[in-house]
């Protein structure tokens, strides 16, 4: 089920509504009697920051939302309080809610933000039992905020809800054939053109790297190219987003460990369902800026005709690799997606994947690995929509000498490092077959969360769509 975000002029009468108030003298005396207030001034000397009030055709809530000392930790406490407003919604079985900011100002937009997002839930394989939230509706009133402000961000977060749900599909539900089939059924209609490329045209390009990776599997690789061109655009040169698909990934013969490993390996194309919800975000906001999409799709299994540790491959680049570690397998399809980038003269690159757990351990779920040979200007413009979104960047260095680590004996380079800097070597690898402005995000830590996370939830959290959308958006008005 998906949870509604609309806008409305008035404020509805009898529907339940939640007044989000920055302090204790800022609260519309006018929407309470005076015995509710008595009792709110109680609650809020009790240091509660959410107080109910049962008005008997609707519930009443206050959200108090004090501002912090930076405005991006004030937008981001604006939506862990709309996951606390969710909880006692849910709890309440409310199934219609609207968001009245007290102080007049935008407030409403952020804990929206938070609520629909905690609200998600992916119930699609259950068959008896299911209990969606009961949530349909949120509404913002009030005059400080717009309907054009609410209708973005509505396709914003059905674009996080598009790729959360794309990232949850079990990998016996999701092919390379089939993850391409869900872009395009999610981008129909959207304004974004898809052009697949299957396995006969991926062999024509001889994407080594993808072939290699796909060896193993049944089911065909695909390479899909999808495209947002307005005609109003302001970029000569375009943005392009390279997404890693690895729809499932068992290690190939380097096998991972179980649990908590291979047993959540459908999230290994996290940065391919990223690229496709950040295409439609944008599509749908109607964004002035060309921007394509490229995601190299496969699985990596186990068999006979797989690829082995001390093969030795030739890339779209014509580069050759000394495989040493057949789990270091989403490095080889983005090389051969980043070569075959260069053919759009692209003014930026950022590529997108669940790539290394050595980032989750440097850095955690809290933030993001970047890396890149981007100017500093742009890195700053994708820092700073980092903390917008708050999902932080946490930038690691490509230091000359990292090359080093990546030096092969019988080969142009090797696909792992050693046990120290493994993102960083990782990031060294996919720069060699670069030759334009390039950042690379390792999402490994934020992508898939095995505990509940605030909004951000459990399982897919749809981590980097809501970033890529607000630095895009910053550099077509730049």
């Amino acid at each position: 089920m998906r949870t509604e975000l609309t806008y409305s002029a008035t404020l509805p009468a009898n529907t339940s509504t939640a007044v989000l108030v920055p302090g204790r003298d800022q609260l519309p005396v006018e929407l309470f009697s005076a015995d509710e207030l008595n009792y709110i001034n109680r609650q809020l000397e009790l240091k509660s920051t959410l107080v109910s009030l049962n008005k008997y055709t609707h519930q009443l809530y206050l959200l108090l939302t004090e501002p912090k000392k930076k405005e991006t930790q004030t937008q981001e406490a604006l939506r862990k309080a709309g996951h606390a407003l969710q909880q006692r919604l849910l709890a309440d079985k409310v199934e219609n809610v609207v968001l009245l900011d007290g102080a007049d100002g935008e407030a409403a937009l952020y804990v929206a933000e938070g609520l629909v997002l905690s609200n998600y839930s992916f119930q699609r394989y259950k068959t008896e039992k299911a209990t969606p939230p009961c949530l349909k509706t949120v509404t913002i009133t009030g005059v400080g905020v717009t309907q054009t402000q609410v209708m973005e961000l509505s396709h914003l977060l059905e674009a996080v809800y598009q790729t959360r749900d794309l990232i949850n599909t079990p990998p016996n539900m999701q092919t390379a054939s089939m993850l391409s089939d869900q872009i395009q059924e999610m981008l129909q209609g959207s304004g974004v053109e898809v052009e697949v490329l299957d396995q006969v045209q991926i062999q024509s390009l001889k994407m080594g790297g993808l072939l290699s990776v796909n060896q193993a599997s049944d089911e065909s690789a695909t390479f899909n190219i999808l495209e947002w061109k307005p005609a109003n655009a302001t970029n000569a040169q375009p943005v392009i987003l390279v997404g890693k698909g690895v729809v499932y990934d068992t290690g190939g013969l380097s096998l991972k460990p179980t649990p908590n490993s291979m047993d959540y390996m459908k999230s290994d194309m996290s940065g391919a369902a990223a690229v496709a919800g950040t295409l439609y975000a944008l599509a749908k906001n109607e964004v002035p800026l060309h921007v394509i999409g490229l995601i190299p799709a496969t699985d990596n299994l186990i068999s006979g005709k797989g690829f082995a540790p001390g093969d030795v491959i030739t890339m779209h680049s014509g580069h050759t690799v000394e495989v040493l570690n057949t789990d270091a397998e989403g490095r080889l399809i983005l090389a051969d997606a980043l070569h075959f980038a260069k053919r759009y003269n692209p003014a930026l690159v950022i590529d997108i994947a669940t790539l290394t757990g050595a980032a989750a351990r440097a850095i955690g779920r809290e933030g993001i690995a970047m890396m890149g040979t981007a100017d500093d200007l742009l890195k700053t413009d994708l820092k700073l929509a980092g903390e917008m979104a708050h999902e932080r960047l946490v930038e690691f260095p490509l230091w000359e000498e990292y090359q080093d680590h990546l030096k092969s004996e019988i080969a142009d380079l090797k696909n792992i490092g050693g046990a120290e800097a493994g993102a960083i070597s990782a990031g060294k690898f996919l720069e060699f077959f670069t030759n334009y402005p390039w950042i690379h995000l390792d999402i490994a830590g934020t992508a898939y969360l095995l505990s509940p996370d605030s909004y951000r939830g459990k399982h897919a959290t749809g981590s980097s769509v809501r970033l890529l959308y607000h630095f895009l958006t910053s550099q077509a008005t730049a």
